[in-house]
C-alpha cells in the first residue's frame, strides 16, 4: 500500500495569510506565487512576529531513565539566524543555487538549521530514508547525481565506503556537534569533509555575510522561486517498490501547507511531538513547536514510551504525529501504566493503516473526543483523504467482511477517481476510464499537491520513444488536457462509495488473479481477504499470495500466529480457515494456507507486509 503521509506533513503560519490562501479567496491564479514561492518566508514571519517562543527542541538521553533526559531549544529568531549564518557558509563552501545536496544528518537543532538555510539559498536537498538499505541508497544517489553531500560522521563514512555519489560529489560538508576531543577530530578525517562548525568560523564566511550586510547579524537574501521550481528531491521508501525519487515544487509544499491547515485544523501556537523528521521540519513553518524525542525515526518500534510521554508532559503538546508501530508500541504502554495525555488535542497516524484495537487502545489515553486522525496519502501525493477515529470504528464490521478498510473522503482541493485495472502506460486521462462507485479499480488522484514526475523521468511529454514509455513517470502519471495538470496513479486499489469514501483495496501488485485450464478465473484482492481470516483468534495477521500449481495460478494465505494465545496449529485451524473462506464471496476458492513463524515486514511502520517475499517462500513450500 502507498505511505500514508509517508515522507512529510507540511503545516503552516496560520496567523499569516499565504498567496496561495489569497488566491484562493479572491479566486485568482496561483501564478501571483511566482517569485515569492519559498516556504521559508513562514520562518521569516514567525520570527518577526514571536520571536522569542519555541521553534524546536530536541530531547536526548544520557542513559535508560527519564532522569537522564536533556533537552536543547532553539526560538524563533534563533532558527531563522542560525539558518540564515549556514545558508552564507553552505555558498562560500561552493554549494548555491539550483545545486543538489543530500541531507543525511539525524534530528537535531542543526537539522532544522541546515534544511531551512538550503531552502533560504535555493539549493535542492536529497532526502531519503536510511531504512531502505544499502543498495538502495547507492541506487537512489546515483540517479539523483547530488553536487553536495550534507551528512553526520557516520553517513560520510558509508558515502565512502559504498561509493555514494562518486561520480557527481563535489563539496562535502560533516555536521557533528562541535567536540574538540581526539576521537571527534579522528571521525573528522576520516570523512573527509570540512566540518559545519569549522565553516561557520571561516573567514571565508564572513568576507561573504560582510558583502550583504554589516550588522552583527546578517540577514540572508532569501531566494525567491518560481512555484513550478524543484525545491526538493524526496525518494521513496522502497516498500511497496523501487526507491524512486519524487520531484517536490515550492507549489506542491504551499499547497499542503493550505490543505493541511483547513482539514487538520492545525494552529499557530500549537506544539508537536514530532516522530517522522520530515514532519518535524515543517512545524516552524506554521507557529508551532516541533519536539523531536529520543529516538531513532527509521525504527519506531524501538522507542522507549517513557521518554516519548516525558516530552508530551514537558512541552505539554497538543499534537502527535505517529506510525502505525508507534501507535501500538506508546498504546500498551500506556494501557500498562495507566497513562493519560490530557494536553493532546489531536493524534495524526499516518505511514500504513493502523489497526482499530491499536487506534481503540491509543484513544484510551486521550480526554473525551479527541481524535485520531488516519491518513491516506503517498510521497508522491499527499495527503489524498483522512478519516477520524471515530467515523473509522463505524466501518469496522465492513472491514472484517471483506469491504476494504476506509480511508476516508477527499482532502480539500484534491480529487479522487477509480479507473479500471491495468499495468498499461495510459498517457492521456479520459473520463471514460471512470468505474461506477462500488467497482474496485485503481485509485487516481489529482490536486495541487500532486507531483508532476520522477527525478530523470520528467519527459512524459517531450518524447515517445519505448524507453520513455516504460519510465516509471510514464507508467504513474496522465496529462489532463481539460486542466492542464497531472493525474496520479496511485498503485493502490479501492473503490468509492455512495458517500464520497474511499475504501482501500490493497495494492495493485498484490492482487492475484486465478487460472483455471490457464483462463483467467478470478481476481483477490489482499486487503478484503486478510482482514476476512485476520477475524479468526488465533490468527495474528495474515497475507494473500499466489502459488503456481500445476501450471496454474492459486490463492494461498500465509498466516502469522498470535502467540499471546495457546494457538492450535492443527487441522482444525486450517477446517476453520477454510470455512471462513466458503462464507464470504471475497474469499471462496482459497483453499490453500501456511503458517510463517514472523512476517517481513518494513522497519519503519511495521505493518507493510514484504508479500513478495512471502510468495517466493509459499511457493518453495508448495508442490508444484
Amino acid at each position: 500500500m502507498s505511505t500514508l503521509l509517508e515522507t512529510e506533513v507540511t503545516p503552516l503560519l496560520a496567523a499569516v495569510v499565504t498567496p496561495l490562501e489569497s488566491s484562493l479567496l479572491t479566486g485568482t491564479s496561483t501564478s501571483a506565487m511566482a517569485s515569492d514561492a519559498n516556504i521559508c518566508r513562514h520562518l521569516k514571519q514567525a520570527a518577526h512576529a514571536i520571536p522569542h517562543h519555541l521553534a524546536v527542541a530536541v530531547q536526548s538521553a544520557q542513559g535508560a531513565s527519564v532522569a537522564s533526559l536533556r533537552y536543547s531549544e532553539l526560538d524563533f529568531l534563533n532558527l531563522d539566524r542560525q539558518s540564515d549564518a549556514i545558508a552564507f557558509a553552505l555558498n562560500a563552501h561552493g554549494i548555491e543555487r539550483g545545486m543538489k545536496a543530500v541531507l543525511m544528518v539525524t534530528p537535531s537543532l542543526d537539522f532544522f538549521a541546515l534544511t531551512f538555510a538550503l531552502f533560504k539559498a535555493g539549493i535542492i536537498p536529497i532526502l531519503v530514508d536510511p531504512g531502505m538499505g544499502i543498495n538502495n541508497l547507492k541506487q537512489c544517489f546515483a540517479e539523483a547525481a547530488p553536487d553536495a553531500f550534507i551528512g553526520i560522521p557516520k553517513a560520510h563514512i558509508a558515502r565512502r565506503l559504498f561509493g555514494w555519489g562518486k561520480g557527481s560529489i563535489k563539496s562535502l560538508l560533516n555536521v557533528d556537534d562541535g567536540k574538540t576531543c581526539l576521537a571527534a577530530r579522528l571521525m573528522r578525517i576520516a570523512t573527509g569533509a570540512i566540518s559545519l562548525s569549522t565553516l561557520l568560523q571561516n573567514d571565508s564566511l564572513q568576507n561573504a555575510s560582510a558583502k550583504h550586510a554589516s550588522a552583527q547579524h546578517a540577514e540572508y537574501p532569501m531566494v525567491m522561486l518560481k512555484s513550478d521550481e524543484m525545491a526538493a528531491i524526496l525518494f521513496t521508501s522502497g516498500s511497496t517498490g523501487t526507491p524512486k525519487g519524487v520531484v517536490y515544487s515550492h507549489g506542491m509544499f504551499e499547497a499542503q501547507i493550505q490543505a493541511l491547515k483547513n482539514d487538520y485544523g492545525i494552529c499557530h501556537g500549537e506544539r508537536d511531538l514530532a516522530t517522522f523528521p520530515l514532519f518535524s521540519l515543517f512545524g516552524p513553518a506554521l507557529g508551532m513547536a516541533s519536539i523531536v524525542p529520543e529516538m531513532d525515526a527509521s525504527k519506531p518500534i524501538t522507542a522507549n514510551p517513557e521518554f516519548l510521554f516525558a516530552a508530551i508532559e514537558k512541552y505539554q503538546c497538543s499534537n502527535i504525529f505517529v506510525n502505525p508501530a508507534l501507535l501500538e508500541r506508546l498504546g500498551r504502554a500506556g494501557e500498562q501504566k495507566q497513562h493519560k495525555l490530557p494536553s493532546v488535542q489531536r493524534v495524526i497516524s499516518a505511514g500504513a493503516p493502523a489497526t482499530i484495537a491499536s487506534i481503540a487502545r491509543f484513544s484510551q489515553m486521550l480526554s473525551q473526543g479527541v481524535p485520531i486522525l488516519n491518513s491516506y496519502g503517498a510521497t508522491e501525493s499527499l495527503p489524498i483523504s483522512m478519516i477520524a477515529s471515530d467515523a473509522l470504528f463505524a466501518t469496522t464490521d465492513i472491514t472484517d467482511n471483506g469491504g476494504g478498510i476506509c480511508v476516508g473522503r477527499a482532502i480539500e482541493g484534491v480529487t479522487i477517481r477509480i479507473i479500471g485495472i491495468s499495468e498499461d502506460v495510459i498517457p492521456e486521462w479520459d473520463e471514460s476510464l471512470v468505474l461506477n462507485n462500488g467497482e474496485i479499480g485503481e485509485i487516481v488522484v489529482q490536486g495541487p499537491m500532486v507531483s508532476q514526475s520522477y527525478y530523470l523521468n520528467n519527459s512524459l511529454h517531450d518524447s515517445q520513444n519505448e524507453s520513455q514509455c516504460n519510465s516509471a513517470t510514464a507508467a504513474a502519471k496522465m496529462w489532463d488536457s481539460a486542466t492542464n495538470t497531472v493525474r496520479h496513479r496511485m498503485g493502490d486499489l479501492g473503490y468509492l462509495d455512495d458517500q464520497g469514501l474511499l475504501w482501500m483495496c490493497g495494492r495493485k501488485a498484490h492482487r492475484v488473479d486465478a487460472t483455471r485450464n490457464g483462463i483467467f478465473a478470478k481476481r483477490y484482492y489482499s486487503i478484503p481477504c486478510e482482514r476476512i481470516f485476520n477475524t479468526h483468534p488465533s490468527v495474528k495477521r495474515s497475507a494473500l499470495v499466489g502459488v503456481k500449481v500445476a501450471n496454474e495460478i492459486e490463492p494461498l494465505i500465509c498466516i502469522e500466529l498470535d502467540q499471546s494465545l495457546v494457538c492450535n496449529k492443527s487441522q482444525q485451524l486450517y477446517q476453520d480457515l477454510i470455512a471462513i473462506a466458503e462464507q464470504f464471496t471475497q474469499t471462496q476458492g482459497i483453499r490453500r494456507f501456511l503458517i510463517h513463524p514472523d512476517f517481513p515486514v518494513d522497519v519503519r511502520h511495521n505493518a507493510k507486509i514484504f508479500r513478495e517475499k512471502l510468495a517466493v517462500w509459499a511457493q518453495s513450500q508448495t508442490k508444484g
